[in-house]
Parts: C-alpha cells; structure tokens; sequence
C-alpha cells in the first residue's frame, strides 16, 4: 500500500465529492499522489472543454428589431372619455375591462370631469412594416379617431403616417409611411405549436426597442372580444403600448399581433394575447386593397351544442352550431334553415362548434357559393346557400322590457310562473312569459328572467302554461333527460335545456 498520508488522500476524495454533488457533470479524474491542490484549482475544469453556450435570440433580434415601429398618436378627446372608440369590446363598461386590458390605451387627462372643448390627448403603441414602401401593421384601438399619426422607426428617425384602413372586429389597422427601403418583416405561413419560442418586439411604456420572450401557452382563446375570437396565448411579458406590435418565432416570422394582457393590476402576469397571422394575413390584404373589409354572412343567431343541448336532439357528442333563429330574408332563411338545426358541416369540413362557423363564414367573400350540413330531425341534410354580405351592424335583440303586468301560472318544477304573450302588453302573439322566477328553482339556475318569452318546448310551439305542462310530459315518456325550450329575451334568441329530473 502506498505510504501517501491519510490527510492528502481525504483533500483529495472531498474535492472529487463536492464536484459531482454540485452536479457540474465533471470527468472523472484519478487523484492519488502529486495530486497538487493549489495548481489544480486554477486549472481548466475537464467538463468546461466540451461545454457549449446556451442558444440565444441575438441573430433572430437584429433581424428583425429594424422591422418594428413605435407609432403615437394624437386625438381629440373632447366627447371620447374612454380613448378607446365607442366599439370597442375592452370600454369603459365592460366586464372584461378589469381583467383584459388593450394595452395601447391613451393617457388621457382629466378623466373625473367633462373634458375641454378640443382637448388631445396623446397615445402610444407599437407596429411593424410589412412591405418595403412603408405599409405596417398595428391595432385599430392604437389609431382609431387619430387625428395624427407619427411612428419612430428603430434607429430613431420619426415619420408621419396615415391610416389606409382599419377593423374594429378584428382589432386590426393598416397604416402607410411615405418613403422606401424600409426593412420589413413576413407573416408567418404556418401556425406556431404550444410551446414553442415566441418574441414580442414593441414599445411598452414608451420604451421603444424592447425585446421579450417566452413560449405560445395556448391557441384558439375566446377572450369575449368578439365573435371571431381565435387569439394565440402567449407569456412573454407584453404591456401597456406593446398594443399592435409583433409576436415572433425562432425564425424571424411574425406569428401574431399583441392586442390584450390579462391583468387585475395592469402590468404583465404572464398571459398576453396575440391575433394569429393568419387572420392579420386577410384582413390587411382587404385593407390595403379596399380600404376596408367585407365578410361573408349567413344571417342566423347561433349558440354552442351543450351536452344537455345535444342530447335533448338525440346528437351523440356535443358538436356543431345550434340554429336560435334564423334572420327573416337571410341567406340562412331563404336556403331554409330553420331554427332548432345544428349546422354540423361547411363545404364538407366539420364544424366542430359555434366559433368556428362564425369565423370560417366570415373569411369567405360574400357571394360565394357553400354547402350548409345541417342536423334536423336525427338525421343530416345538406343545404345551398349563397353568402351575403355582413351588414356594417348586426343587432339581434328582441326587447322583452316593459311588459304590461299579467298574472302567471305557476309551473313549480320548473320554478316559474307562465302567462300567454297574448295577455302581456307588448309581448306579441306567440309563446308564453315568464311572470316569475323562482331564485332556487330550475330554470333560475338556467338563466330564465322575468319577461323572458317562451316560444317553443321539446320543438312545440307554446301558446298557455298547458302546452308546457304537455311538451314537458311528453318529453318524459320519449325518456329523454332534457327538454329543449327556445327562449326569446332581451339578448335575443336562445336555446336552453332544462333537466327533466328539475321540471
């Protein structure tokens, strides 16, 4: 055995232990003797030989950063108190306004009482060129009732640009900066994958250049901006003025436009939302060619299939777009849709639910010849239809307010109390009102409200509280669990199903 002493050899094994606890992936190295503790530490680690850099968006950040724009503007506030245009999902009186925030919002003064005359306020996004002679990108709440517009570009220069179009459906705008040789970026072709990398590029704060980056978290979020919802979620962390500014991935392509956060507190928390480039693709062609945009429309009220829905139809799995009711001289109406049909199909391509058929209708032209599949009587059928044109505003409500006073029957299974619409005041001719409704009943906790019109039960019209009493019986003995009742109310035309073991 060698004579090396006992205390050299346990410098040595304590040194060797730390390394591979500290789990630094070291090469095993023999120590024995000549082991040299002094010259070893200052030595080159084995394991650093071979380690490599952790890859980084520095070539992908200088290829694109030239691309993206500061834009502000400048508004006349005088009657505009929310600085964010009176359609605009994301007002003042919103639900979503505590939670999603449009981070492009203006700093408006004075918000506590009447504004000045011809008082402006100043306001500030983001945007990318997307085409060499000054056309970019950005939000339409940034620009919307702009009375001016200037963007600064990456190395500082300031240009005076004017809007080309926007759309407030989709939250997107097209502005124009007079020159040339712009650097620009392209939309991307394909749809990012959850999880992969993603960079946002934009101006929060004002502070111009700033570069973030995180993962696409989700796609396909309806955030209740609108009926075509379909944003990419994302967590790199975006903020107040990274409004209309790019989301990009690893290879330099732009896979969304940044539009809202979700925030009690108004800072980033990690979830953004971003418009996918395929909608942005559409939409800023229409715009730059048009000046506007026009979509297909089909004139019907929809609403999701539920699983009590489906099954009150005799449908297997929740799917399609159920029918509320279908405009009087529609495409839908005169390719005779009829309420109560789920629109299963277009074109031969499943729709697999509500959103979906309002957002594939709306990127076809109007006049464009479809095929409507449609599920009725357990059985599916396939439809004509030519596509009209969206009207600019599309209002779908029936007022149920007001109605004369009627005393109801009550129906106590279901917790309310019915009246034919023929002895209520303003009421119409047909169906039956809801006079009552009991808080802890069956149909409160479905969402039925005084003045509510009953038009139809289990596909029966109703005209008195018997008829409901029947259609409910008679919908017990074909064993079903669910009746299905059509429900007119202020917000419009319904479905809603009623479990048989509640009525």
């Amino acid at each position: 055995m060698s004579s090396v002493p006992r205390q050299r050899l346990l410098s040595g094994r304590r040194l060797a232990l730390l390394a591979s606890a500290a789990g630094l992936g070291a090469a095993l190295v023999f120590v024995g003797p000549g082991f040299d503790p002094a010259v070893s530490l200052f030595a080159t680690p084995v394991y650093a030989q071979s380690a490599q850099r952790p890859v980084g968006f520095a070539d992908v950040v200088a290829n694109v950063k030239p691309a993206v724009i500061s834009v502000r503007v400048k508004m006349d506030v005088g009657s505009q108190a929310s600085g964010l245009g009176e359609d605009n999902p994301f007002g003042p009186n919103s639900p979503f306004r505590f939670f999603f925030r449009r981070f492009g919002e203006n700093g408006i003064p004075g918000q506590r009482g009447q504004f000045p005359r011809r008082q402006f306020a100043t306001g500030q996004g983001s945007g990318f060129f997307v085409s060499a002679d000054g056309y970019a990108v950005t939000n339409n709440h940034v620009v919307d009732k702009a009375e001016s517009v200037e963007v600064t570009t990456d190395d500082g220069k300031t240009h005076t640009a004017k809007v080309i179009g926007t759309d407030a459906r989709t939250d997107l705008a097209l502005i124009k900066v007079d020159g040339g040789n712009f650097p620009f970026v392209q939309l991307a072709d394909q749809e990012p994958r959850i999880g992969d990398w993603v960079l946002a590029v934009g101006n929060p704060f004002g502070l111009g250049g700033t570069v973030t980056a995180g993962i696409v978290s989700a796609r396909g979020r309806d955030i209740g901006a609108g009926p075509y919802d379909d944003f990419i979620q994302i967590d790199a962390p975006v903020n107040k003025g990274n409004s209309g500014g790019p989301a990009f991935d690893v290879d330099g392509q732009v896979i969304g436009v940044n539009t809202a956060i979700f925030s009690p507190s108004g800072g980033s928390v990690g979830i953004a939302f971003a418009i996918p480039a395929e909608t942005v693709k559409s939409v800023i062609a229409q715009l730059r060619d048009k000046g506007k945009v026009t979509r297909g429309w089909i004139g019907v009220q929809i609403q999701p299939v539920t699983a009590d829905i489906a099954d009150s139809l005799g449908i297997k799995d929740p799917h399609g777009a159920l029918v509320a009711e279908p405009q009087e001289g529609s495409p839908a109406a005169k390719a005779g849709i009829k309420s109560g049909d789920v629109i299963v199909s277009l074109d031969g391509r499943p729709i697999p639910d509500a959103r979906t058929l309002a957002r594939r209708i709306s990127a076809m032209a109007p006049g464009t010849a479809v095929k409507i599949g449609v599920f009725r009587n357990g059985k599916e059928e396939q439809l004509s239809m030519t596509l009209g044109e969206l009207p600019k505003e599309v209002t779908a409500r029936n007022s149920t307010e007001d109605h004369g006073a009627a005393q109801g029957i009550a129906i106590p299974r279901l917790g309310l109390s019915l009246a034919p619409a023929a002895n209520v005041s303003g009421a119409g001719t047909q169906g039956v009102v809801v006079t009552d409704v009991e808080p802890d009943g069956a149909a409160a906790a479905q969402g039925f409200k005084t003045g509510d019109v009953i038009l139809d039960v289990g596909g029966q019209a109703v005209n008195a509280p018997a008829d409901v009493r029947r259609a409910i019986q008679g919908a017990r003995d074909d064993g079903k669990h669910t009746v299905l009742m059509r429900v007119k109310s202020e917000q419009g035309t319904r479905f809603v199903a009623i479990p048989l073991g509640n009525a």
